[in-house]
């Protein structure tokens, strides 16, 4: 039971109930987000149980349904869609009000958890045998990564500047060289994550404390990134993405701030003179989670080796300061089975 990201509690709750068309699963496994800690955004509405990167096992399989059997491992998305209002018809899935409503019950830091209805529908994703429950948790936060690099339009051979080496940041290095990407330089503040973007096929990496965009400029041909993903809010990080954005380039910022922050914008440099495109993304779609998966199965993303601490489930609030205050971690997955 989250409380703040300094009070993590340990609490009985009743073992939640199905009803029609609904799952009960058995969590065997699921990862901390990056916004599971942002206190800002999380504490207004606690107490609450937090987890959204789910696997685990169906338990008991509701009235009306026959594409479930008990026993099945399964991942599942916690926000699905409506697909039927103007915003899902027009492509954007993750704006959907629907979407923004929906959730497990109580949530994936739990030993068992509910999907309603709705989620059942459209958001539980069958687990090949080939793919472990605790390498199912990512495919959550690689559909978030497949959604964002397509809104920024990947291409083959274009260069990449990612800023901010965390869970996200990698995945996003990974995928930029799984879509063929030319050269690919990432960023952080930590020693660790910057060697870990490097065995994640990174170019060339650089503390964030250095002049990236003429770094960038060093290691790929003179010319600044044809493509910048911001992955981290910190406020100088999006200046520094404005800098080392190419002309013609998209600079994609995939991460919140904290509230409040803004920028100041040449909009003639940026814009009319450079034709620069900013953008954003909020979550996946259905369909991202369905390619994520597969990514997964196949080994096209690696992502089993991005975990570094597996801990029970009394011991979230050890995570959630893993991952509040990363040092020697990237990803933390809780096993409330364990």
């Amino acid at each position: 039971m989250y409380y703040n990201n300094r009070d993590i509690r340990l609490e009985d709750m009743p073992m939640p109930k199905i009803g029609l068309g609904e799952l009960l699963v058995r969590v065997e496994a699921c990862g901390i987000c990056g916004s599971d800690v942002m206190e800002w955004y999380r504490v207004k509405k606690a107490p609450l149980v937090l987890g959204h990167e789910i696997s685990g096992e169906i338990v008991k399989v509701g009235e009306g349904l026959d594409r479930y059997r008990e026993g099945q491992r399964i991942t599942a998305s916690h926000h699905v869609p409506c697909n039927t209002c103007h915003y899902c018809l027009t492509g954007h899935h993750t704006v959907c009000e629907t979407l923004r409503k929906t959730n497990f019950d109580p949530g994936g830091f739990a030993e068992y958890n509910r999907l309603p209805a709705i989620n059942v529908d459209r958001g539980v994703y069958p687990l090949p045998d080939s793919v472990s429950f605790e390498e199912g948790t990512f495919t959550e936060p690689l559909a978030c990564v497949l959604r964002g690099q397509r809104l920024a339009q990947m291409q083959q051979g274009l260069s990449v500047l990612v800023i901010g080496s965390g869970i996200t940041g990698l995945l996003h290095v990974q995928l930029a060289r799984a879509m063929g990407a030319g050269k690919i330089v990432a960023t952080d503040v930590n020693e660790y994550r910057l060697n870990a973007a490097s065995k994640m096929g990174a170019d060339a990496t650089f503390h964030a404390s250095e002049e990236i965009s003429e770094r960038v400029r060093e290691v790929n041909d003179g010319m600044l990134a044809d493509r910048v993903i911001v992955c981290t809010g910190a406020k100088s990080a999006i200046i520094q993405a404005l800098e080392s954005v190419e002309r013609g380039g998209t600079v994609l910022f995939f991460a919140p701030t904290e509230l409040g922050v803004t920028i100041p914008l040449s909009l003639n440099e940026l814009f009319w003179r450079n034709e620069v495109t900013l953008t954003s993304s909020y979550g996946g779609s259905p369909s991202d989670h369905v390619v994520a998966l597969q990514l997964i199965r196949f080994h096209t993303i690696h992502v089993k080796e991005m975990i570094t601490h597996r801990l029970g489930l009394a011991e979230t609030g050890l995570g959630f300061q893993l991952v509040a205050n990363p040092k020697d971690s990237i990803k933390v997955i809780i096993e409330p089975q364990r």
